[in-house]
């Protein structure tokens, strides 16, 4: 059997893997509260998946009210090596038009309604996101949408906004000049807290829409984008497939997979018992390590 066991964090339009074999839907709880749904988990060409529908089925968690907390702690619970985040994104970008995909490298976190952090008083940690997506993680699942028929583009950066309401014109040409390439609601805290649970992570966006910034360009209607997510979902589905098929036998190590033996920074004897319960699975294994 294969090494790798990836978690699939399913964004708009993608609340189910019908290619698993043997799925099973199962609750598994989660000291920082309630994820968005039970994990659905099952195998695809011998490689362990485990798919989370990020807003739920039925799509009834909003982007702030999602408990980005508790999704990633159960994915590490359920002994995800590595997470593909896959999400719904408008463009700032001309070349980059609806139906396209993009494996984004960077982020931009605008959002300020969420728990951002596993760590915080009575357990302080600081890891680096300076690259916040997993080089090796984000290029198979690259190929794998190529292989696919997916148009996708290599890097660029997302730009995290609040939500739920769409950017205004002028959000949308401040965050053009900024650089960003694409924008969504859901990238952070998510990869943040990825990196602090030791999950190598990469999110490839599926663009539905422009955004608000072209002259003339309709503003952003949700009727639009669901059309648009229909057809992007297909070839989702078709990527995750390709994915399975062309992970090599071994999973290499991952500097990533050791990220914390450097990050935590309390001493032994002013950490804070109950904290250090909820961390048993982000961190116990660096927790565990030490005196």
């Amino acid at each position: 059997m294969s090494e790798w066991t990836i978690g699939i964090i399913g964004g708009s339009g993608l609340y189910a893997m019908d290619a698993l074999e043997d799925p099973q839907w199962i609750e598994v709880g989660s000291p920082w509260g309630k994820p968005s749904d039970a994990l659905l988990i099952g195998r695809i060409h011998g490689v362990k998946f485990v798919f989370l529908p990020r807003h739920g089925r039925g799509h009834h968690l909003s982007p702030s009210g999602v408990n980005y907390r508790a999704n990633i702690d159960v994915l590490k619970r359920a002994g995800c090596t590595d997470v593909l985040a896959i999400s719904a994104v408008g463009s700032l970008r001309e070349a980059l038009a609806p139906g396209r995909f993009v494996a984004v490298d960077q982020f931009i976190d605008r959002t300020f309604a969420r728990e951002k952090s596993f760590f915080g008083n009575g357990m302080v940690a600081h890891v680096s996101t300076a690259d916040p997506v997993c080089p090796r993680l984000s290029a198979l699942a690259a190929a794998a949408g190529e292989a696919a028929g997916a148009d996708m583009a290599r890097g660029g950066t997302y730009l995290a906004m609040e939500g739920p309401q769409f950017s205004s014109r002028a959000e949308s040409e401040l965050y053009r000049m900024w650089g960003c390439d694409v924008i969504g609601m859901t990238g952070m805290p998510e990869a943040k807290l990825a990196r602090e649970a030791e999950l190598p992570y990469a999110l490839v966006g599926m663009v539905t829409d422009y955004d608000c910034w072209r002259s003339g360009e309709e503003a952003v209607e949700v009727s639009a984008i669901l059309a648009q997510l229909q057809a992007n979902a297909e070839a989702a589905r078709r990527m995750v497939l390709e994915l399975a098929r062309s992970l090599p036998e071994r999973r290499e190590p991952s500097p990533i997979d050791t990220i914390l033996d450097t990050a935590l920074i309390t001493a032994p004897d002013a950490r804070d018992p109950a904290l250090l319960a909820k961390l048993d699975a982000v961190a116990g294994r660096v927790l565990k390590a030490q005196p």
